[in-house]
């Protein structure tokens, strides 16, 4: 049986280190925001599809260890979102080449776009769309 105070309590660290405010976890997962505050309180227990759809969106979170606590978490550590985004600001001008094109690749596709001759235009905002449906914004302004 789960225990909902400490259930909660790993919850909270999931937010902690995604960086996400309880509505946004709530978004990532697809799920109605009142039931992450439910959940908190400890008015509902999570059901299983809730904690299947967080173990499926985030890869580095064991089953067991949302559940029971036991185990470790992050399950395989990766680079918190804020290093990334960080390492990727001073990477954005890297995707300019000397010839004012911007050019990304990946494994199935490459694009290449000529910008404008404007001295004044800089790369500011990168938008990564994945399959999945889910995207990253990398804002060079911030």
């Amino acid at each position: 049986m789960v225990n909902s105070e400490q259930f909660a309590e790993r919850l909270q660290m999931l937010f902690d280190y995604y960086e996400l405010s309880a509505g946004n976890f709530a978004d990532e997962i697809e799920v109605g925001r009142p039931s992450i505050s439910h959940i908190l309180s400890g008015r509902n227990k999570p059901s299983l599809d809730f904690v299947m759809k967080v173990v499926k969106r985030f890869k580095e979170v064991d089953l067991y260890w949302l559940l029971n606590g036991k185990g470790s978490f992050p399950s395989t550590p990766i680079k918190s979102p804020t290093y990334a985004k960080e390492n990727l600001r001073s990477t954005i001008p890297n995707f300019i080449d000397q010839t004012n094109k911007v050019s990304i690749q990946n494994n199935d596709t490459s694009v290449t776009k000529t910008m404008s001759e404007s001295p004044n235009r800089e790369v500011t905002k990168i938008i990564l769309c994945y399959a999945d449906g889910s995207f990253e914004i990398f804002d060079n302004s911030l």
